[in-house]
Formats: structure tokens, C-alpha cells, sequence
């Protein structure tokens, strides 16, 4: 108990002396202003490290921003030439496939048309030839009949036969005279029968001659008239193609004309959109920036404001 209250007595005077220069710290005037002004400090210094860290944000968000925006700027003014360029080339381009397909369509119809022409002709000359060779492979039956009839000495009995009548006609045509008078049976003129089946021969020959130089003239004209419809189908089957593929290259590059022509629209109207964000962006972060920065030259950054406007590090 004793030990306790020589404690007490011995504490009571020094907390009483810290008590007392307090208060005497307190009551002093300037010992409040130094307390302020030091409070102050504080408050000010982290202010500044707030608008500091604010400052390098909208820094950051100017240099990003204005990057991605800068370059998109340029790549539109790369693009836009160029797609003017290929819009062009490629009007250009399907004018003269356009033009290639009325001259494909023109040079198609006339082969068409060539071969309607042939097969009109060679129709003609073949429905020709087989009258014809009708007739002169009659004819020369008959001059072949009226030999061996002759021959055998049927004279004027063969006369009055159908065979008779076909020889006159060829007779009269060919002008054999005496072969005429033969078979008209003239009383003031009888040939030797020898004389008369040598006319008949040598007319029969003839005839052969002439029907094999139309056979071959007609096998001619029968390999002509092949050759060229196998050529003119051919010729129409190319156009054909050709003109198969030139439309559809029409209507593919119609539709990528359109596409560039569209392309070159919405790249024109998003660089106007983009340099006037830009332009804007500019403006309003960097007006930020100073006044973040205070309107001072920041020797850290060195970008200096100029006329309350920040200096963009993209001029």
C-alpha cells in the first residue's frame, strides 16, 4: 500500500508538467500557424499527386486514342485512292467484256447461221443428186438393156418396147442421130445393127464416166459440208463458253464494283467522322490537360500548353 501511493506521488507531478506545456503549445499563436501551415502541406502535396495521377490518364487516353485514330486516318487516305483506282479498272474492265460478249453473241449468230445456210444448200444439191442419179442410173440401165437386146437380134421388135422409149429420150437428148432414126424405125434408113450397138456403148460408157464424177462430186460435197458444220460447232460451242464465262465475270465484277463503290463511301464518311473526332478529342482532352497541368510546361513530359490548348504529341 505504502509502494502504490509513493507511485502516485511521484506520477501526479509529471503528467501534471506534460499537461501544462500542452496547453502553453496550445495557447501559442505561432506554434497554430506552424500546425497549419504544415496541415496544409500535406493537403496540397496530395492534391498534386491526385491531379498528377489524373493528368497522366488523360495523357495516356490522348496518346492511345489519337494513335489508333491517327492511323486510321491514314490508312482511309491510303485506301480511298486506291479503291477510286480499282473502281475504275474495273468499269473499265467490264465495258471491254461487255464489248467481247456483243462481238462473241454477233460472230456466234453468223456461224449459226452459216451452218443453217450450208445444210439449206447441201439439202438442196443432195434432194439434186438423188434425182439425178436416179434418172442417169435408169438411163444407163437401159442403154446397157438395149445393147444386149440389139445384140441378140431383136432389131425391130425392141423397138416397141418401154426400153425403146427411155433410149429415144436419150438419144434426142445426147443428139445422136442415127441412133434416133434407129429407134423412130425411119423405112430410108437402117444402120447396121453393128453400127447402132457401137453407139450404144460408147454412150454407155460415157454415162458411166459421168455418174462416177457426180458420185465423187457428191461424197465432195458431203465431206465439205461435214467438215464445215464439225468447224462451225466447234466455233459456236467456244462462243458459247466463252460467253458463259464473260457474263458471269460481268456479273461478278458488277457486284464488286458495287461493293468497292460502297466500300469507298463508307471510307470517306468514317475518315470525315474520324478527323472531326479527332479534331475534337483533341480539343477537348487536351484543353483537360492543361488545365490539369495547371497551364505549365511539364519539363517531365515536355509538352508544353500553348494558349490553353496541349500540345499533341501526333503534330
Amino acid at each position: 500500500m505504502n509502494a502504490v501511493f509513493v507511485f502516485l506521488l511521484l506520477a501526479v507531478p509529471a503528467m501534471g508538467a506534460q499537461q501544462g506545456e500542452s496547453a502553453r503549445a496550445a495557447a501559442n499563436p505561432i506554434r497554430k500557424v506552424v500546425n497549419m501551415l504544415q496541415g496544409m502541406e500535406k493537403k496540397v502535396k496530395a492534391e498534386g499527386e491526385k491531379e498528377q495521377e489524373l493528368f497522366d490518364k488523360y495523357m495516356c487516353y490522348c496518346k492511345n486514342s489519337g494513335g489508333d485514330l491517327g492511323k486510321s486516318i491514314a490508312d482511309a487516305g491510303t485506301k480511298i485512292p486506291q479503291l477510286e483506282a480499282d473502281i475504275k479498272a474495273g468499269e473499265a474492265k467490264a465495258a471491254q467484256l461487255k464489248e467481247d460478249l456483243k462481238q462473241h453473241q454477233t460472230d456466234r449468230s453468223a456461224a449459226k447461221a452459216a451452218m443453217a445456210e450450208a445444210t439449206a444448200l447441201r439439202t438442196k444439191e443432195a434432194g439434186e443428186y438423188a434425182t439425178e442419179s436416179a434418172e442417169d442410173n435408169a438411163n444407163l440401165a437401159a442403154t446397157a438393156k438395149a445393147t444386149a437386146a440389139i445384140e441378140k437380134g431383136m432389131g425391130s421388135a425392141f423397138l416397141q418396147t418401154a426400153t425403146a422409149s427411155i433410149l429415144l429420150k436419150i438419144a434426142e437428148k445426147r443428139q445422136e442421130q442415127d441412133l434416133v432414126a434407129f429407134l423412130q424405125g425411119t423405112q430410108d434408113y437402117a444402120p447396121a445393127s453393128g453400127q447402132i450397138t457401137g453407139i450404144l456403148k460408147t454412150m454407155h460408157d460415157e454415162m458411166a464416166a459421168d455418174i462416177a464424177a457426180q458420185d465423187a462430186a457428191e461424197a465432195a460435197a458431203i465431206k465439205a459440208f461435214d467438215a464445215l458444220v464439225a468447224a462451225k460447232t466447234k466455233e459456236v460451242n467456244a462462243l458459247t463458253k466463252a460467253i458463259e464465262e464473260k457474263m458471269t465475270r460481268v456479273g461478278e465484277l458488277s457486284v464488286e464494283i458495287v461493293q468497292m463503290k460502297n466500300d469507298l463511301g463508307d471510307t470517306a464518311e468514317a475518315l470525315l467522322e474520324d478527323k472531326k473526332f479527332l479534331a475534337d478529342m483533341e480539343k477537348k482532352l487536351c484543353q483537360q490537360d492543361c488545365r490539369v497541368g495547371g497551364n505549365r510546361e511539364d519539363k517531365e513530359r515536355g509538352t508544353p500548353c500553348f494558349g490553353g490548348h496541349h500540345q499533341s504529341p501526333q503534330r
